[in-house]
């Protein structure tokens, strides 16, 4: 074996070094001839050995680079040494790749007019770099899109605030109020993608397992979006060939929640033509497979677009954002939620000629006792409201009035404490059946206090916490149960959602009342995005359609017209917030289908009740 010094001294190293390396090396005359080549040219660009020899170096170089790199040459024939900026450069297989090389001139050392350029090839470096580039055009795009979509609401609640103070009409007032109400459900759907999407990608979001009807589901996005599409002019297909009654065990609020938002995109991006629903089953696959397909014959996507549809922040391109509005994040939210549950999702589609969704989402079959109380888009009977004492901790004086109004509304007494080190004063001299808790305020933040009073030992160290948070992630809701909170209500909150909290944890005694069916527009609102004119129209027939069928109930008909005048009635209970009562007409269906007998008395009431709310 030859020793390492002899090795060194002979000089046969650099031979190695230059044929052997990773970089390409050549050697090029003062005019750009290829006089060598070493290895690498023939791994990194295709070209065999010698293959290069005697063409010119330039003939290979990208048009767009050649004429800076010839600038580069004059100059290189000059100095000892020299550096290239970045250029292509042709491989065998006629694409190109990215290089920069040094320069060495063999004039000034052997008085040789030639060049020996050490060339190393930068092509991912500048894949990746073009990647962040686009990531961070992207983001910044995103974070204008939000920024102008949350300015939009928030300017104009502003602006009729200050209408509001210059003593509008009755009929002004009433506008004014309904235009804020619209602003800040406009404002609540962007905040809860955003959430959303947060929640998903740090793998907090959590999947119910509950019995739920499909039809329920499918009934609901018809009266959701009907209007709308009768609005633009679309005809609303459906075709649903799942069994009626199918009952499927999964999570009905977030497969609800990837058919609004593929709905909605279609009917967004569609001006003439339809939007079609399609809905099927794959029993042959190994889990019972729901096949769900959106189609329209909107705009289409750019083939170039396609890959990137489902990345965050992502739209087709940034005038899409301004002229329709939204934050990017809708079809990340699907193929997120789809793919969490096992299941895909992908898209074709021809720019002008329209796009295909195509959703497999797997569920367990499941029997109708497995139906769950609350259903999609379904909250659970409310009961009565309790005449509890309530102590509200909460330092915003707007959120103490929203708040305190709505307790005493609902029958409650109601005090309020500033922060946390007034709220356990009180505690210790009166007795409260429930406390509303803030969560950042100053002195004695929310978390502390609640730990304070679950570690007291006091007569109050049990009673019922629940966090008021504008924070309404998976995590804040645990953060709050460990500091010994029994629930979580996320702010803003309605009236609704107040009052189940009440009936689930306020202990005081019952205010007897008549059976009421609380109308509750939120959704309704949301779907309408903002138009004003839509929701007065949706209100109208919906009382409408109560008062017929009231009219036709109490003509006491037959079991079988009873139920299809009933039937009927269920998607319109959805579009106006009456879950509850659309669950008990389910229930009342059921019966009618297995001839037993029935009482419709609260039935009755409760539908009287709503068609008073509607007026």
């Amino acid at each position: 074996m030859q020793p390492l010094k002899k090795f060194v001294q002979q000089g046969k190293f650099y031979q190695s070094v230059v044929d052997e390396g990773a970089d390409i090396i050549l050697i090029v005359s003062f005019e750009g001839e290829i006089h060598y080549q070493n290895n690498a040219a023939r791994k990194t660009l295709g070209y065999t050995n010698r293959q290069l020899i005697t063409r010119n170096f330039f003939y290979f170089i990208h048009p767009d680079d050649l004429p800076k790199l010839r600038d580069q040459f004059k100059r290189m024939v000059r100095k000892t040494y020299e550096a290239s900026e970045d250029f292509q450069f042709r491989c065998a297989d006629g694409s190109y790749r990215y290089f920069e090389f040094n320069s060495v001139n063999l004039k000034r050392k052997e008085n040789v007019e030639g060049l020996i350029l050490d060339c190393r090839d930068i092509t991912q470096r500048k894949k990746v770099a073009a990647e962040l580039a686009n990531a961070q055009r992207a983001k910044e795009q995103f974070l204008a899109n939000i920024s102008h979509e949350i300015r939009t609401p928030i300017n104009g609640i502003a602006g009729i605030a200050s209408l509001l103070s210059q003593n509008p009409s009755l009929d002004e007032q009433r506008k004014y109020l309904d235009a804020i109400r619209s602003a800040t459900e406009n404002l609540k759907v962007i905040i809860n993608d955003i959430l959303d999407v947060a929640s998903l990608e740090s793998g907090k979001i959590r999947f119910e397992q509950i019995g739920f009807r499909l039809n329920d589901i499918v009934d609901g996005l018809v009266a959701t979006f009907q209007y709308q599409c009768d609005q633009k002019g679309l005809r609303l297909l459906v075709d649903n060939h799942v069994a009626n009654g199918t009952v499927l065990i999964g999570d009905p609020v977030r497969l609800n929640q990837v058919l609004i938002n593929l709905l909605s995109n279609a009917i967004k991006f569609t001006h003439a033509g339809q939007v079609r629903l399609a809905l099927q089953s794959d029993s042959a696959a190994e889990k019972w497979m729901l096949l769900i397909e959106v189609s329209d014959t909107g705009i289409g996507i750019p083939a170039s677009k396609l890959p990137t549809i489902f990345e965050r922040f992502s739209q087709a391109d940034a005038s899409i954002t301004r002229r329709y509005g939204g934050t990017g994040l809708g079809l990340t939210i699907v193929k997120q939620l789809v793919e969490l549950q096992g299941g895909s999702v992908e898209v074709e589609s021809r720019e002008h000629k329209g796009s295909t969704f195509r959703v497999a989402l797997p569920f367990e079959i499941g029997k109708p006792d497995d139906v769950a109380v609350s259903s999609p888009a379904a909250d659970e009977p409310i009961k009565p409201v309790s005449a509890a004492r309530v102590l509200l901790v909460e330092d915003n004086e707007i959120n103490q009035l929203y708040a305190s109004t709505l307790l005493r509304n609902l029958g409650c007494a109601c005090d309020i404490a500033g922060d946390g080190s007034i709220a356990l004063k009180k505690l210790a001299s009166e007795k409260y059946d429930l406390v509303l808790m803030d969560i950042q305020m100053p002195v004695l933040d929310g978390y502390e206090t609640a730990r304070t009073i679950r570690q007291s030992g006091g007569a109050y160290a049990q009673v019922p916490i629940i966090a008021l948070t504008a924070n309404a992630s998976e995590q804040d809701r645990q953060k709050s149960l460990e500091a010994g909170m029994n629930d979580q209500l996320s702010k803003p909150f309605r009236p609704a959602d107040l009052r189940h909290v009440l009936a689930r944890y306020a202990a005081g005694p019952a205010i007897s009342s008549p059976p009421v069916a609380q109308v509750d527009l939120t959704y309704l609102k949301q779907v309408a995005g903002g138009n004003q004119a839509f929701i007065a129209e949706m209100v109208a027939a919906a009382k409408q359609a109560i008062d017929e069928t009231l009219a036709e109930l109490h003509k006491k008909p037959t079991p079988a017209i009873t139920g299809r005048l009933l039937h009927r009635l269920k998607p319109t209970l959805t579009l106006i917030g009456l879950d509850g009562l659309r669950k008990e007409i389910v229930e009342i269906e059921e019966k009618l289908s297995a001839n037993q007998p029935i009482d419709l008395t609260f039935i009755l009431q409760k539908l009287l009740s709503a068609s008073v709310q509607l007026k």
